[in-house]
C-alpha cells in the first residue's frame, strides 16, 4: 500500500511541476504586492502547514489501511 501512496505522491508532484512550469513569463501583481507588505512569508508558511498535514494524514490513513488489510487476509487464512 506504501507502493501505492508513494506513485500518487509522484504523479500529483508532477502534475504541480507542469503547472508552475507551464505558467508564462509574466510576474504575477499578487506576489510583489505579498512580498512588498511581508505578507508572502505568511502565504508560505500556511502552505507549508497544510501540505505537511495532508502528507501525515495520507502516511497515517495508508498504515491503518496496512494493518486491516493484513488483518483480513489473516483472518481469511484462519476461516479457509
Amino acid at each position: 500500500m506504501m507502493k501505492h501512496f508513494r506513485n500518487t505522491l509522484l504523479i500529483s508532484l508532477f502534475f504541480f511541476s507542469v503547472e508552475v512550469l507551464g505558467q508564462s513569463g509574466e510576474k504575477p501583481e499578487m506576489a510583489d504586492v505579498l512580498r512588498r507588505d511581508g505578507k508572502i512569508y505568511t502565504v508560505v508558511i500556511a502552505l507549508t502547514i497544510m501540505l505537511t498535514a495532508m502528507i501525515i494524514l495520507l502516511i497515517r490513513v495508508d498504515r491503518k489501511l496496512f494493518r486491516m488489510e493484513k488483518q483480513s487476509r489473516r483472518s481469511r487464512q484462519g476461516n479457509i
